[in-house]
C-alpha cells in the first residue's frame, strides 16, 4: 500500500480532539521547517510540500466529520 493510504487510515482512527491536536502539532513543525529552510537550505525541501499536504488532508478529514455530524 502507498504511504498516503496508510496515512489516511491512521487519520480516520483518531478522535476529533486528537486530530485537532495533531493538526496544531504539524503546523508548528511546518513553521520550524520553513524557518530552518530560510536560514539554510534543507536537504529535502520537498518535505515542506509533503507536510503542507498532510496538514490539508487532516483538515479536510476534520471538516468532513463536522459536516456529517
Amino acid at each position: 500500500m502507498s504511504k498516503r493510504v496508510d496515512f489516511l487510515k491512521n487519520i480516520r482512527i483518531l478522535s476529533d480532539s486528537e486530530l485537532e491536536a495533531k493538526i496544531e502539532e504539524e503546523k508548528l513543525r511546518l513553521k520550524k521547517l520553513e524557518f530552518a529552510h530560510s536560514v539554510s537550505p534543507l536537504e529535502n525541501p520537498m518535505a515542506i510540500r509533503t507536510l503542507r499536504r498532510d496538514i490539508a488532508r487532516m483538515m479536510t478529514e476534520l471538516k468532513q466529520r463536522k459536516i456529517h455530524s
